[in-house]
C-alpha cells in the first residue's frame, strides 16, 4: 500500500484542499462527481486511504467500498433517471490518477456510449452542484 504522496489529486480531495463536488463521505470513502464526465452524474468512489488499485484494497474497506458503489449506482437511477449504469474501475493501465476509483456512469439506452471510447462533455455554470445535490439526496433516501 502506498504512502499518500504529494500530487495525489484524489488524497487532496477527500483531505478537502481541492475542490469537489462531494456526494457521499465517511470515515473510510468519499465519492464526488468526475470533473470530466463521460455523462453529467458520473461518479467517483475512493478510498480516504491512498491506495493504488484495487487488489491493495485492505480487506476491512472492501464491502464498505462495493455497499457504497452498490448505493451510488442506485443513486444515479433515482436521483438523475438515468436507466442503469456502467461501473468500472481501472488498475494502472488508464489509470489517470493512481489513486483507486470505482467510476459509476449515468446510463440511458441510445446514450452512444460504445466499447471503452469515453467522449467527455462538461457542466454548464452551477450544473455540476445541482447534480452533486441531486446524487446526495439519492444517496440520503437509500
Amino acid at each position: 500500500m502506498a504512502a499518500a504522496g504529494a500530487g495525489c489529486v484524489f488524497c487532496a480531495i477527500v483531505a478537502g484542499e481541492t475542490e469537489a463536488d462531494i456526494v457521499h463521505a465517511d470515515d473510510d470513502l468519499v465519492a464526488f462527481l468526475d470533473q470530466r464526465p463521460v455523462f453529467k452524474g458520473h461518479v467517483l468512489l475512493v478510498p480516504r486511504e491512498h491506495v493504488v488499485t484495487l487488489d491493495e484494497l485492505p480487506d476491512r474497506l472492501r464491502d464498505p467500498f462495493l455497499a457504497t458503489a452498490q448505493r451510488l449506482c442506485r443513486a444515479v437511477v433515482d436521483g438523475l433517471g438515468a436507466q442503469g449504469s456502467f461501473v468500472a474501475v481501472n488498475n494502472r493501465v488508464s489509470q489517470s490518477v493512481p489513486h483507486l476509483h470505482l467510476h459509476v456512469v449515468p446510463r440511458t439506452k441510445g446514450d452512444g456510449l460504445r466499447g471503452f471510447f469515453w467522449p467527455r462533455t462538461k457542466y454548464a455554470d452551477r450544473e455540476r452542484a445541482a447534480y452533486a445535490e441531486r446524487l446526495r439526496e439519492a444517496l440520503a433516501a437509500l
